[in-house]
């Protein structure tokens, strides 16, 4: 890429008022992004003692927009001619699905959230939540109900090192909204979170102020969900409850394009000199684990790379592809199931209330409730049982398809949205020209934070994963699945992370311990894009500096070397780590 010719372009562009912007987002002009308008004064693009010029461009040069954009789409979409495809695939990511309006239909029986955006404001981070409300915009919150004393058990492995099983009477990713009749697996009325201090110091003894005397807070969720939130039968017992936050969607298909071969050579380098997660990697055999490895829908076997606890390996089978379908619980062809519990539907089929509704209001054909409807309530029950559980023999069967018709999301809509969750870009860097930054970069090196937060990526051949959705569209249309969604092969991306799961030993720590090193790029945006920096996996950390902090909270964590030394430095090193985190 010319980046001369690419800064004069959007110059002109700015100056003639015909820059486009995204739909959501109060995209600011690259003048803003870069800080200057001046041709001759601009180091964009430009290598400089400490970056080189790809670092201005961390999503790769056919991933990186140069908007202060969350929601921009990447130029290797541009160049597939896939425009019209990303925004439709846009409009279902930012509107309300609802019971039977066109084209986002199908919302319910039980949903987590009602629409994408809510969880991900601004297409960023989840923010930090004082109640959980489905309903509110920016709570990105999932609730993670499991048995804190029960082995954790994965595609047949049982791993007792950490035990963490998720509790079976709802789903993974708990819902606590539901339609008329039926009531929410869980009640959220009744769930409370309370946010508390550290005390005095931390359990690693370094006091709640660095040696100049700046201080700095650490705050922490206690969620408490009582069991007579819970509207399933059984009920469930011993269980603990934690909180797991969103995070920034962009950059996710280029994450996707890192290979296999790369991401096990990184787990053999840290595996000579930090303890890796039993579950993923072997390391007497040097190897992968068992529970490493994702089975895909057809059947095919990757290696995990998506979410904090590494649960899903491809972006068509995990994150946005699932999420789409578990989030909102709307159908398509190949997944023609709800996302529930046998407990839930078991609870709802001997609900009298449930069951009086479905007899009163069921015998009207265009009711909501009407595939539940029979003449007698004992045949109400059980087809509100099987119809609910995910479970039973109906699951995708004749039974399910006679009561709820077609696929509620067509495999084109579903294909517009992979084009768009693939295709959004990360936002270029920012004052990478500056002093400070370098020097942040320099001290952020130099005290050990590249060891997980790792800064870059070659990616190979993107060779993505098709799902059998995007298969059935290509084929009804003559195309080649393997090659109509955005793909971004050969570049170099600057995410910030190993793609490894650590352990930092906070207080009320995330379910089994184990984290994804989360991607850096991007994040210093969030405070002026969703109007919240929040960081960590359930939002704790306010700003860079908690963040950072947290790493140093017990000495047992894998980062507190690194964070010790963060704790050790003088102010204005302190600011340059912050400000290069800001700016990248």
């Amino acid at each position: 890429m010319d980046n001369k010719f690419l800064l004069k372009s959007s110059l002109l562009l700015i100056m003639s008022g015909t820059l486009l912007t995204a739909c959501s987002d109060n995209d600011d002009t690259l003048g803003q992004v870069l800080g200057t308008l001046e041709e001759e004064e601009s180091q964009f693009g430009k290598a400089n003692d400490v970056f080189t010029a790809a670092e201005w461009y961390p999503g790769g040069e056919q991933g990186t927009t140069t908007k202060a954009s969350y929601s921009a789409v990447a130029p290797c979409a541009e160049q597939m001619g896939l425009e019209t495809s990303f925004n439709k695939g846009e409009d279902f990511f930012e509107h309300l699905y609802t019971y039977t309006d066109e084209p986002r239909k199908g919302l319910g029986p039980a949903w987590v959230r009602s629409s994408c955006i809510h969880c991900h404001p601004s297409y960023g981070h989840g923010k930090r939540q004082t109640e959980y409300r489905a309903n509110t915009i920016g709570n990105g919150y999932l609730l993670v109900v499991y048995h804190p004393d029960e082995a954790f058990t994965e595609d047949g492995v049982r791993y007792t090192d950490f035990p963490s099983n998720y509790i079976a009477e709802v789903t993974g990713m708990p819902q606590t909204k539901a339609m008329e009749p039926f009531k929410a697996p869980i009640d959220e009325n009744q769930i409370t979170i309370t946010w508390k201090k550290v005390e005095g110091s931390m359990p690693s003894g370094l006091p709640l102020h660095f040696p100049d005397g700046e201080t700095y807070e650490l705050i922490y969720p206690e969620v408490n969900i009582p069991v007579t939130a819970f509207n399933t039968n059984p009920k469930p017992t011993n269980y603990e409850v934690r909180l797991e936050s969103t995070i920034g969607i962009y950059g996710t298909g280029q994450l996707d394009a890192i290979s296999t071969e790369d991401m096990k050579a990184q787990y053999a380098a840290e595996a000579n000199y930090a303890q890796l997660n039993p579950r993923m990697w072997n390391t007497t055999a040097q190897d992968w684990a068992e529970g490493a490895y994702y089975t895909l829908a057809d059947g095919t076997k990757a290696i995990k790379k998506f979410t904090y606890a590494m649960t899903r390996a491809s972006l068509q089978d995990g994150a946005g592809a699932n999420a789409i379908w578990n989030i909102t619980n709307v159908t398509r062809s190949d997944r023609r199931y709800l996302y529930s519990t046998t407990a839930w539907a078991k609870a709802m089929s001997e609900d009298p209330e449930v069951i009086n509704y479905i007899r009163q209001n069921g015998k009207d054909k265009s009711s909501l409730v009407h595939p539940y409807y029979a003449d007698t309530d004992e045949k109400i029950a059980e087809k509100v049982f099987t119809m609910l559980d995910m479970n039973t023999a109906a699951k995708g069967g004749d039974n399910y398809t006679a009561a709820f018709g077609e696929a509620e999301m067509s495999d084109k809509d579903y294909y517009d949205f992979m084009v768009w969750h693939r295709g959004l870009a990360v936002p270029a860097a920012r004052n990478l020209d500056d002093t400070t930054v370098q020097r942040g970069k320099v001290v952020f090196n130099k005290i050990g934070c590249a060891s997980c937060h790792r800064p870059s990526w070659q990616t190979k051949e993107d060779n993505y994963w098709v799902d059998n959705s995007i298969k059935a569209y290509a084929n009804a249309n003559g195309l080649d699945a393997n090659q109509i969604l955005p793909k971004f092969s050969y570049q170099t991306i600057w995410p910030y992370t190993d793609m490894v799961q650590h352990r930092l030993f906070m207080e009320n720590d995330i379910r089994t311990g184990w984290c994804r090193t989360t991607p850096l790029w991007g994040r210093g945006l969030s405070l002026r894009l969703t109007g919240a920096e929040d960081r960590l996996h359930d939002c704790r950390a306010r700003n860079e500096i908690e963040a950072i902090m947290w790493h140093a909270y017990s000495k047992q964590s894998d980062a507190y070397s690194s964070a010790k030394k963060f704790y050790e430095l003088k102010k204005e090193d302190r600011d340059a780590v912050v400000k290069f985190l800001r700016s990248i």
